[in-house]
């Protein structure tokens, strides 16, 4: 009985959020382009108005999180979509001419009409907080809509401020944000959302979706797994490992387009291993420095720290890139490699979500290939090449949500390029003009004209309607 209590407690707070966006949605469910400009304003000065309390929020549910790493990933690239989507905004909502088949419907005109959805729910991770719930809010207000936001239970106190903050920016009709207080996740998930975004595990998102197919509810997931970076031995060696070490250490590795891996040519495996401790040296000498992002909570402390021991005791060679062990107190773990690892271990089976690289040695591209082919699709794939014949073939070959050449990640950043992942790692997009889309419904519509040759086509069927369509399908065919 207190069980059903507690589930029904859950829900009810939503279930009345969800009726009260639904009316406002149904009493005016096409927002004009100023007042749509105007709520992204209002969720851009929430950000700006709020940025030193929300720097401090995240720090403190991350116990420490680079303050530069913030201000570039949260701040500056959130604001920066946001600018991006208002000034696009005008030309993305007008309305579409389509072609007419003038032989069937002469006198007709097709138009493609985009329109909001109605009330879209966001369930937001706690690598990215701030980014992983404004730029689809920024996506989800360009199209019109309105939008129910679920934070993570590792950020809470950033969702208290958002939660705090949320009402003097925006009607409850038009946003809100939700903890996670135990059960939130399953009971919002169930809620007969018009589109419902989730970032995240893929174990988690195939229960995000379950739910949500109950109530036929589409779903945009953003999953993860396992991005492998590859490096053409002709390829610059420092350059490579400065980029990819660069992107490994930023968040501690906890971002779901990390560099999970790295394909070496058997040849410069010494070099690799020697560069990547010269960038720690140079870069990262210190954990315990304020730079140096914690890991999230202690259950993924442990997690890392128990992947590397199992690497460790079956055989891989497990390479410390700092002088300091790690601390667990504060939950700084330093970057690692992993050569030669085997299939049964850990780090080959699951996303490590950490500052761990596992390295692994390649001789042809095509052991690239099938290798990345025989796991899921990732999100991400990093190529590092000057031979443009060789992207394109990795390009070609191994499909992935997206794709940086010679660097790692910033596809991201670039606000005209979708986001979104692909079989294992995801479905859906959103970010640019795809973002728009992904958030409203794209409406077709015929107009009529008081004449149609349809009218002479109705039963019973006579010499002409044989005669009409003979003409077409000679005309047609």
């Amino acid at each position: 009985m207190n069980a059903i209590q507690s589930s029904s407690d859950v829900a009810l707070p939503l279930q009345q959020a969800f009726t009260l966006q639904r009316q406002a949605y149904l009493a005016a469910p096409v927002p004009s382009h100023a007042e749509r400009k105007q709520d992204l304003l209002r969720l851009k000065a929430m950000l700006s108005d709020n940025r030193e309390a929300i720097i401090d929020a995240i720090c403190q549910d991350y116990g420490n999180r680079s303050r530069h790493e913030t201000l570039f990933a949260e701040v500056i690239a959130v604001t920066d979509a946001i600018n991006d989507v208002i000034k696009n905004l005008k030309k993305w909502m007008r309305v579409q001419k389509r072609h007419v088949d003038h032989s069937m419907f002469p006198g007709g005109r097709n138009r493609v009409i985009p329109q909001p959805l109605g009330v879209v729910g966001v369930i937001v991770p706690w690598n990215f907080p701030v980014n992983l719930s404004f730029v689809p809010l920024a996506q989800a207000f360009a199209a019109g809509n309105r939008a129910m936001v679920k934070m993570s239970e590792n950020s809470r106190a950033l969702s208290a401020l958002l939660r705090s903050l949320c009402s003097q920016y925006f009607a409850e009709d038009k946003l809100q944000f939700f903890d996670e207080t135990g059960g939130v996740g399953i009971e919002f998930s169930k809620i007969p959302f018009d589109l419902l975004v989730f970032t995240g595990s893929g174990q988690t998102g195939k229960s995000v979706m379950a739910a949500a197919a109950q109530n036929l509810t589409p779903v945009v997931l953003e999953l993860g797994g396992k991005a492998p970076a590859v490096i053409d031995p002709s390829y610059p060696i420092e350059k490579a490992v400065g980029r990819i070490m660069f992107i490994k250490q930023f968040n501690a590795g906890q971002i779901c387009t990390n560099v999970d891996y790295v394909f070496v040519h058997r040849s410069q495996r010494e070099a690799f291993v020697e560069a990547a401790k010269a960038y720690v040296a140079k870069h990262c000498p210190d954990i315990n420095h304020p730079d140096y992002t914690s890991i999230i909570d202690d259950r993924s402390m442990a997690r890392l720290q128990s992947t590397l021991d199992d690497a460790g005791s079956k055989g891989a060679t497990v390479i410390n890139l700092s002088n300091q062990e790690a601390n667990v107190e504060a939950r700084k773990l330093p970057l690692h490699l992993v050569l030669d690892t085997t299939p049964e271990m850990t780090i080959r089976q699951r996303e490590t979500f950490g500052p761990l690289l596992m390295v692994v040695e390649y001789d042809s591209p095509e052991e690239v290939v099938d290798y990345i082919n025989a796991g899921d699709r990732p999100l991400a794939l990093y190529p590092f090449t000057k031979k443009r014949a060789l992207a394109d073939m990795y390009i070609e070959r191994v499909m992935s949500g997206g794709v940086t050449v010679n660097d790692a990640l910033f596809h991201l950043a670039q606000h005209d390029l979708p986001f979104g992942g692909v079989g294992g790692s995801g479905m859906g997009h959103y970010h640019g003009y795809e973002g728009f889309i992904t958030f409203s419904k794209l409406r077709p519509v015929y107009y009529q004209p008081s004449f149609s040759p349809m009218e002479w086509l109705r039963p019973p069927y006579g010499n002409f309607a044989t005669r009409f369509y003979n003409f077409l399908l000679k005309f047609k065919g």
